[in-house]
């Protein structure tokens, strides 16, 4: 590590801040990867990840064009700016790829993600459960005696506030799909 040259009463910054000021941070990135709904073609853009030690926040998966056989990978992952770049180019290479769109940089899009939550209890907890269901517009697809399971759209983060509430509150199961998005406009 250099060392740092820095002159007394020269910076304001505190002396226990050591992080490099130039140094790029790791930013969320939504890559929508289009490509061939063939056997083995999941494997290799995961294969790629994984064998640079780069991680997926969420993966979705699905096919979007039955006639041409074409499916759409959307992943969430992080990384600095060149990482991003190096993932975006190591995709458009992989053949059965067609199509890379980091959703983050070229311009507004929609991000959407469903979960479901299995919440027990009884008395005063089931109740502040449904009303705080109710606030976040969450839907009640099962009730027993002792349990609700809910639904949730939104966007991750919502999702993410909707279950750090339910936690305390009896919250025992959590099934997530992933992130789903699109750009926004043309």
């Amino acid at each position: 590590m250099a060392p740092l040259n820095i002159q007394q009463g020269t910076s304001r910054h505190s002396a226990y801040d050591l992080r490099d000021p130039n140094a790029e941070t790791s930013e969320r990135h939504t890559l929508a990867v289009t490509v061939d709904n063939e056997a083995g073609v999941l494997a290799r853009v995961i294969g790629l990840f994984s064998g640079r030690g780069y991680n997926i926040d969420s993966l979705t998966v699905a096919e979007v064009d039955h006639a041409g056989h074409k499916s759409r990978i959307t992943i969430v992952t992080t990384g600095t700016p060149a990482v991003i770049e190096q993932i975006k180019a190591q995709l458009g290479r992989i053949v059965p790829v067609h199509e890379v769109h980091d959703l983050t940089v070229e311009g507004p899009s929609v991000e959407r993600e469903l979960a479901l939550f299995k919440v027990t209890g009884t008395g005063e907890k089931r109740v502040e459960a449904l009303r705080l269901a109710d606030i976040f517009r969450a839907n009640v697809v099962d009730s027993t005696l002792e349990s609700f399971v809910f639904e949730i759209t939104g966007t991750p983060q919502k999702v993410d506030a909707f279950g750090e509430l339910m936690r305390p509150l009896g919250l025992c199961e959590m099934a997530r799909t992933g992130v789903a998005a699109l750009a926004r406009g043309k």
